[in-house]
């Protein structure tokens, strides 16, 4: 048998981990899952352990990530042949979201009870309270723009992002009520109220943008990385991001998710918008990112109809190999860069708040012809 390169070795030893810390967490819970424990399972040592995950939390939201990955979401047949309204398609959502809560009637340990010290692992520090809020808001911006896809023809636009956080709301308490006493709620009460939403008027309008200065002229090569087995990912799509087309690019650290709104609507109309997510704790933060992120779009690509997802990618950048082609080569958590990507070159850049309005609303044309372009993807 052929012998294992490192990086297979290392890739190995990351899975049995996963595995034994699944094992841990749903027999003993958060609380008393060890990982000396972990790493007996694995039958590695604990210095193992530690050299794939920085410690027993980053490990948890790692295996809650890794679960929300796997699980199947594909569109559903009420999503494609019902789905056709906002208010169909966010009861068809809110359905999605409590078919996955534990029950009364539940027997023993399960997905959504290994999940139920989530919040309470995300309220105890500050470090991941705050970027847990962003991802929130960024849930409920790519929730809205797909409810605002659905809008009767012909009607005036109207802002569902409020409609979304309310939802979300509505949601999020409904699992850590079903989580704390099963069987307390009617799950179908939960839907009917999510679909009454749809309508409200819960004001806040539009996001209001401060006034900033305008996006830098640039001419550098766009070479992001290509599509592949380790390549970006499209969270929102569940597939490979590809990122060589003209548009906005918004490198966002997990204290500015929301910032890609104002991309979204400064853009003009078609354009290709991508968040890119990054921080500077890779290995606790990250699997959050994913989790929050991947549970959102697991219940929006099975409720609503391919052609309601939104005009916007999401992109969990790790490695940090997107921002440093975008020219930001140490991205952290409170970084908020944008460019914009025309003829296959980064036309326009903009660093700080407001850079996502300004490089979405730059004056940009294609490079003249006969300019060397960067690579292109296929």
């Amino acid at each position: 048998m052929a012998r294992l390169t490192r990086a297979e070795s290392q890739e190995r030893n990351r899975a049995r981990v996963l595995s034994a810390a699944r094992e841990e967490f749903t027999e003993l819970g958060f609380r008393e899952a060890k990982i000396d424990g972990i790493a007996e399972r694995a039958g590695l040592t604990r210095g193992a352990v530690y050299s794939n995950f920085p410690g027993k939390r980053a490990l948890y939201f790692a295996v809650l990530a890794e679960l929300a990955v796997r699980e199947p979401r594909a569109p559903g047949p009420e999503a494609a042949r019902d789905a056709r309204d906002a208010r169909t398609a966010l009861g068809a959502f809110a359905r999605a979201w409590v078919g996955r809560l534990p029950l009364a009637t539940d027997d023993g340990p399960g997905a959504a009870r290994l999940a139920m010290d989530l919040m309470p692992e995300i309220l105890a520090d500050e470090r991941t309270r705050r970027p847990f809020a962003q991802l929130m808001k960024l849930d409920a911006i790519l929730l809205g723009l797909a409810l605002e896809r659905l809008a009767p023809p012909g009607s005036p636009p109207v802002r569902q992002v409020r409609v979304a956080e309310a939802a979300l709301t509505t949601l999020h308490g409904a699992t850590q009520m079903a989580t704390a006493a099963p069987g307390f709620i009617e799950p179908f009460d939960v839907v009917s109220v999510c679909e009454r939403l749809v309508g409200a008027e819960l004001g806040g309008g539009w996001p209001i943008t401060p006034p900033v200065p305008p996006a830098r002229p640039a001419d550098d090569p766009w070479n992001p990385p290509s599509p592949g087995t380790a390549g970006p990912i499209d969270m929102v799509r569940g597939e490979p991001a590809r990122l060589g087309g003209d548009g906005v690019v918004a490198i966002l650290g997990l204290h500015r998710l929301e910032a890609v709104e104002e991309a979204v609507r400064a853009a003009p109309p078609g354009a290709e918008i991508t968040a890119v997510m990054v921080t500077g704790d890779p290995g606790e933060l990250a699997p959050l990112a994913r989790l929050v992120v991947t549970d959102l779009c697991g219940c929006l690509r099975e409720s609503f109809p391919p052609a309601a997802w939104p005009r916007l990618r999401v992109v969990l950048d790790e490695s940090g190999a997107v921002a440093a082609a975008a020219g930001v080569p140490s991205a952290g958590d409170s970084t908020e860069t944008a460019v914009r990507v025309a003829g296959g070159r980064i036309a326009a850049r903009a660093d700080g708040r407001g850079a996502c309005h300004a490089a979405a609303s730059a004056a940009v044309s294609p490079a003249p012809p006969g300019r060397p372009r960067a690579r292109r993807q296929n």
